[in-house]
């Protein structure tokens, strides 16, 4: 008896040696494929990891449907082959060129019918071009009343600069959502015989932020209205005054509640500051109730609760799962990490619950993630717990696993409020535009300067949010608002732009 026990037990030890060798295996498997996709996709790859790998699987080995189940509907393709070609824009205007063919025969002078014709639409491009419009005013005097007359002075958009707000519309959606450094657009026009020197454009440009400022102001006070508010920053370098350069930070805020099914209109703004201080988000949010999400960013504590007392305050934070993702990530790019790999699968299955219910009312979201979203949480929490255990403190995998343990109320708050998201990646997606721009225009040339460019990335940016061309926009606004009575001033904001520029155009008109 004591025989036969004994080589069971050697059997099985056998057998889960066997196992565990053959999941080591696998798993250096699943990670070399992993570094494969990651040098052939990059940075997309965090969205392309394990988890996809493994769904690939299940879909391979997933069973063949019974005949009696209901197959899925056919997916319709397309009318348009794929690689047709896309048709031209009807809007844009057509010029005909009417090419007759030559006589039939010589000496044929016989009647012609026409009994179809070829068309073929070729795309032009007309080169910008600049103009010089000329207002006369002339002074008339009455030989009866002897009274002189003449039409009062034109109003430029800005005193004394011989500029059109078309043109500084230009300028300034050139600069900052085509992300041209001014010194580039002045040799741009130099080509064309115009001498704009780029310190002149950026003097207008702080001009017209001075002019614009109360639109930009507004634009914020309506962001600080949403019970829930997006939060980041980046960096960038900015030039002192003879003592070298410093970085300087752009502050983003954003309000979109669309993913919770809420169509308030989108907004986005930017502030400017020396330094990355926590006094900066607390002066922008001071008296701000409702929830903030953010990154970890230590700064943003004294918002959350008293420094002193601890107290909560009126902000509540919600954490951010594509930052923790992204740590886990980083890891996997240098080398293959069973742990980092398992985080991401683990991570990527509470995004894929976030895509089934994106546009749902907020109780309906509340309700799904509370049913599928908490128990992977749970089970989440405890993986990260038992693995930092075994981890050295100092290691970034030890890190990584701290980040959503330590904030982890924060972290699982999107489970309590329908209305919250399970990221930022909204208020990454509007600091895109300052990224891109970035790596073009390199630094910010003074205080003055950052603070007009954050303005402006404020307008440009909520005008994208709301599908409104932003030169036209800033062409009607520049040259109206100058006029317009302060206590209208919503009447600029982008979503409500086309129905005041049509107003406007009726009052004219009339």
């Amino acid at each position: 008896m004591a025989d036969v026990m004994e080589q069971e037990r050697a059997e099985l030890t056998a057998a889960q040696a066997t196992v565990k060798a053959q999941t080591l295996r696998i798993e250096k498997l699943e990670h070399r494929v992993a570094r494969l996709l990651r040098v052939q996709f990059g940075r997309s790859s965090e969205k392309m990891d394990i988890a996809q790998l493994r769904l690939m699987f299940e879909e391979v080995e997933a069973p063949e449907p019974a005949n009696d189940e209901v197959s899925a509907p056919p997916v319709m393709k397309s009318a348009r082959k794929a690689g047709g070609r896309v048709p031209l824009p009807a809007h844009f205007p057509r010029q005909t060129v009417d090419h007759q063919p030559g006589p039939c025969s010589a000496g044929c002078n016989g009647p012609s019918v026409q009994i179809d014709e070829a068309v073929t639409e070729v795309l032009d491009y007309v080169p910008a071009r600049f103009r010089v419009i000329r207002h006369v005013r002339p002074r008339l005097a009455c030989r009866s009343c002897e009274q002189i007359r003449q039409a009062p002075a034109v109003d430029l958009p800005l005193p004394k600069v011989m500029a059109s707000s078309a043109l500084l519309a230009h300028l300034v959606v050139n600069r900052f959502v085509d992300h041209q450094p001014w010194h580039r657009q002045s040799v741009i026009f130099r080509r064309v015989g115009l001498h704009i020197d780029r310190d002149v454009m950026s003097r207008w440009a702080r001009k017209l932020a001075w002019l614009l400022a109360p639109l930009g102001e507004r634009l914020f006070a309506y962001i600080r209205e949403a019970a829930k508010i997006h939060g980041d920053d980046t960096s960038v370098t900015l030039l002192g005054n003879g003592d070298g350069s410093r970085t300087g930070h752009f502050w983003v805020y954003l309000r979109d509640d669309r993913s919770s099914g809420d169509m308030s209109p989108p907004a986005v703004a930017f502030r400017f500051s020396a330094d990355r201080g926590g006094a900066h988000p607390a002066k922008h949010l001071a008296g701000y109730q409702g929830y903030l999400q953010a990154d970890g960013f230590a700064g943003y504590n004294a918002l959350y609760r008293d420094p002193k007392t601890k107290a909560p305050r009126d902000i509540v934070e919600v954490g951010c799962w594509s930052h923790s993702r992204r740590k886990f990530t980083d890891i996997l790019e240098k080398s293959p990490s069973p742990i980092a790999a398992e985080a991401v699968v683990r991570i990527a299955e509470l995004f894929a619950i976030e895509r089934d219910i994106k546009g749902a009312p907020p109780d309906e979201r509340r309700r799904i993630r509370q049913i599928k979203a908490m128990p992977k949480l749970e089970a989440l929490r405890v993986w990260l717990e038992t693995q930092n255990r075994g981890l050295s403190s100092d290691s970034n995998l030890a890190r990584a696993c701290r980040y959503p343990l330590n904030r982890w109320r924060a972290m699982i708050r999107y489970c309590d409020d329908g209305r919250l998201e399970i990221s930022n990646n909204l208020v990454e997606n509007a600091l895109r535009g300052v990224a891109l721009g970035r790596r073009n225009w390199m630094f910010v040339g003074s205080m003055k300067g950052g603070e007009a460019a954050a303005l402006f990335y404020s307008l440009a940016g909520t005008c994208r949010l709301n599908g409104v061309e932003p030169e036209a926009w800033f062409t009607d606004v520049i040259e109206r608002i100058g006029n317009h009575p302060i206590n209208r001033i919503d009447d600029f904001l982008p979503w409500n732009w086309q129905t005041s520029r049509m107003t406007n155009d009726l009052e004219k008109a009339a």
